[in-house]
């Protein structure tokens, strides 16, 4: 980016932060896009409330033929709020780099974040006092939480909590002056200041993450590669694209299209799953690795059943991968490691996660995946989580693994431990050709790519000056052919590779 458009961009948020909300151009029901600028929200309704308890509506919330329209609406106050908390965590806005430039963005892989979503390491302990607003909350490992309203198709949901989210994207676009920045929302997060949000939901949802399609030129890596692992087998969130408008004061602005994704602890687990009261871990860190010795509780960060001090599940597949007999007694060896851990749809996504590549996920990277101990089968199941890298080979020190996983050490034991052994290398390799054979076909992806592209056009391009992640209209025009060449280059090796094992 020029570097008059950073200084405008920069400039703009800073008048933000002082005014707290301004309208800026594009942001009108004039703009390029018909009806994608939400109307003034209507007053809250007992309809709205009745959604409590609902069972998930997957056909509202994550629609696949429309994009969804939403409004955030948050005082004056607790906006200057959340802005002043960045501002604390990672500078002025505007101070760092473009999110775009350079490739791959920066990551924090020699200082790892602590437990909580995503959050990087060294952040201030300190938060904003408490001005009478009900703000924060006991994760204070992440930005803070804050009280909103959401309207949404004439409804809208009081006392809402909502925070920013990410590592990586958040850092990053906030340095580059963009306010295209990731959300999370939750919906009885000030159930104990207002009762009568206990157990609120959204069409039978606690809550959603608003992704913003950071360092992706296409806006599809996420909800494509989810919705390829779902095809494949493999547990995965499910996903649609919001456009999302912030009014905190003056009217709602258009901040951008997002892909809403659905939280594992929240309903994957009891969607996918016939019983989800087990425990749900988001591992992060260099215990996430599963690396010999590396055990530590504040690796596991746990989502459910906090109250239970114990990791004995964990401990056990420990115990299990390290086991002596994975050399004496290989056959052994995958008994205990299968009893205790879902090897099959691990090895599942590994081929999955291969093939279309994938440069910030586990043998890469010591995050984005969560493990949910399933009642049913007493064993530990990979579920991938923040897939906006995928379908990228990556650069430099941070590229996705190659089909043969010959680059992996033992510093990431479950891909290493399993490659070296004969019966599940031959289990690895069945997954590839039945993913190939069944959900990665060339011809019904140009299509997907294709009616993504179009049903999503509208809502990219009319993302206005500093708020926008793409560089120009045409970037977002070639990711489609970026996409349907990715793929079939990835079909090809894929293929030549099976046919030299």
């Amino acid at each position: 980016m020029k570097k008059m458009n950073i200084v405008f961009i920069t400039l703009a948020v800073l008048a933000l932060v002082v005014s707290a909300c301004i309208q800026l151009e594009g942001s009108s029901s004039d703009g390029d896009a018909e009806g994608i600028y939400s109307a003034s929200p209507q007053p809250w309704s007992e309809e709205a409330s009745s959604s409590v308890g609902d069972e998930p509506d997957y056909g509202i919330v994550f629609p696949q033929d429309r994009v969804n329209e939403i409004t955030i609406i948050i005082s004056p106050d607790n906006w200057q709020a959340m802005l002043d908390d960045l501002t604390e965590l990672y500078g002025e806005p505007g101070s760092g780099q473009s999110p775009r430039a350079g490739g791959p963005p920066p990551q924090e892989e020699d200082n790892p974040a602590p437990p909580g979503e995503d959050h990087p390491a060294g952040a201030p302990a300190g938060r904003p006092a408490d001005q009478g607003m009900f703000i924060g909350g006991a994760d204070d490992q992440n930005p803070i939480w804050v009280e909103a309203e959401i309207s949404f198709e004439g409804q809208n949901w009081e006392h809402v909590g909502v925070r920013f989210k990410g590592n990586s994207s958040l850092k990053s676009t906030w340095g580059a002056g963009s306010l295209k920045l990731p959300f999370k929302l939750d919906f009885d997060q000030y159930e104990d200041e207002y009762p009568e949000t206990e157990n609120q939901r959204f069409y039978g949802f606690k809550q959603l993450s608003l992704s913003s399609n950071f360092h992706d030129d296409s806006f599809l890596h996420e909800k494509i590669a989810a919705d390829l692992l779902r095809d494949a087998g493999v547990p995965a969130a499910h996903t649609a694209f919001y456009s999302v408008s912030v009014d905190c004061g003056e009217g709602p602005v258009y901040f951008g299209l997002y892909t809403a994704v659905e939280i594992v602890d929240d309903t994957v687990i009891e969607t996918q799953f016939s019983d989800d009261s087990g425990n749900v871990y988001k591992p992060e860190g260099a215990g996430a690795t599963f690396a010999e010795g590396s055990f530590s509780e504040a690796s596991f960060d746990k989502e459910t059943n906090q109250e239970e001090d114990d990791y004995s599940d964990i401990l056990a597949l420990y115990d299990a991968l390290h086991s002596e007999t994975r050399i004496s007694d290989p056959e052994s060896w995958r008994e205990g490691l299968k009893a205790v851990f879902n090897v099959d749809t691990f090895l599942n996504w590994l081929a999955v996660n291969t093939v279309i590549q994938n440069w910030d996920c586990y043998g890469v990277a010591s995050h984005n995946y969560y493990l949910y101990n399933d009642p049913e089968s007493g064993q530990l199941v990979w579920i991938p989580w923040d897939n906006n890298q995928a379908l990228d080979p990556g650069s430099g020190t941070r590229k996705s693994l190659p089909l043969d996983l010959s680059t992996v050490g033992d510093e990431w034991p479950l891909i290493s431990y399993l490659r070296d052994d004969p019966v599940y290398y031959q289990k690895y390799l069945a997954y590839l050709e039945a993913f190939l054979d069944e959900v990665f076909i060339l011809e019904e992806m140009e299509e997907t790519y294709q009616y993504y592209h179009d049903l999503i056009a509208p809502y990219v391009l009319a993302e206005s000056e500093g708020f926008k992640l793409a560089l120009a209209p045409q970037v977002f025009d070639r990711s489609l052919a970026g996409l349907v060449q990715h793929t079939s280059e990835r079909i090809e090796t894929t293929r030549n590779f099976l046919a030299d094992q």
